[in-house]
């Protein structure tokens, strides 16, 4: 089984249960863009959007470089890729528990066609 640090784990759902950093990295997905480009499409201040940049950073999804005055920003996928493999270890657990359902309700069918058959 994978290990996980359970601090970097939750910085990365606590950045992801946001919105407004899930559509920031959203339009990262496609390409590097300025702090400016980011902004466009929210109707909130700057300096709002730059606290949602930051916690992306510290989360470690997101890596800033400066240009001058310009800041870039590009996803970073490593959180990801470690959040997905958590997910996937319970995505297996509930296969695994519906698999035994519908084991457990195709018997059940079973057993009552048999009752009722015995009945007539």
């Amino acid at each position: 089984m994978v290990k996980y640090s359970k601090k970097t784990l939750d910085a990365t759902f606590s950045a992801l249960a946001d919105p407004t950093r899930r559509a920031i990295m959203r339009r990262l997905a496609n390409k590097q863009r300025t702090v400016t480009e980011l902004a466009e499409p929210f109707d909130i201040s700057l300096p709002a959007i730059s606290k949602h940049l930051r916690v992306l950073e510290k989360a470690g999804l997101l890596v800033q470089e400066r240009e001058g005055r310009i800041r870039h920003c590009r996803l970073s996928a490593r959180p990801l890729q470690d959040a997905s493999r958590w997910i996937d270890n319970y995505r297996c657990f509930w296969e695994e528990s519906l698999d035994r359902l519908d084991e457990y309700l195709h018997e059940l069918q079973l057993k009552e066609k048999k009752d009722a058959s015995k009945k007539k």
